[in-house]
């Protein structure tokens, strides 16, 4: 869970009668982020375009990994002979599974 110093969070109400000053100390480096609480709650957060981007970025560069691997893996479960597979049945006796309940 990410944490906030007292001066990042604002009801809705204050950050909307801010905003331009809120969004200069956003644009300025001198808030990371604004949480914006609703009824005591957070429910949005204001960051600014640099770090969107680069969590983006981030985000991207972790799929690219993530579907990296799900392939590789895919390659090297080709390589299981036929002989090896499993059926439905066998699996789910296996693993103790009622594929009837399924």
């Amino acid at each position: 869970m990410v944490k906030y110093a007292q001066n990042e969070l604002f009801s809705i109400t204050d950050f909307t009668k801010q905003i331009g000053s809120a969004i200069g100390s956003i644009k300025e480096h001198s808030l990371e982020k604004i949480g914006i609480l609703k009824n005591n709650k957070l429910e949005a957060v204001v960051i600014s375009t640099d770090e969107y981007e680069r969590l983006k970025e981030l985000e991207e560069r972790y799929e690219l990994v993530e579907h990296t691997q799900i392939y590789n893996q895919v390659l090297e479960r080709k390589k299981t002979p036929a002989s090896e597979y499993l059926t439905m049945q066998d699996l789910a006796k296996k693993f103790d599974i009622d594929l009837n309940k399924l």
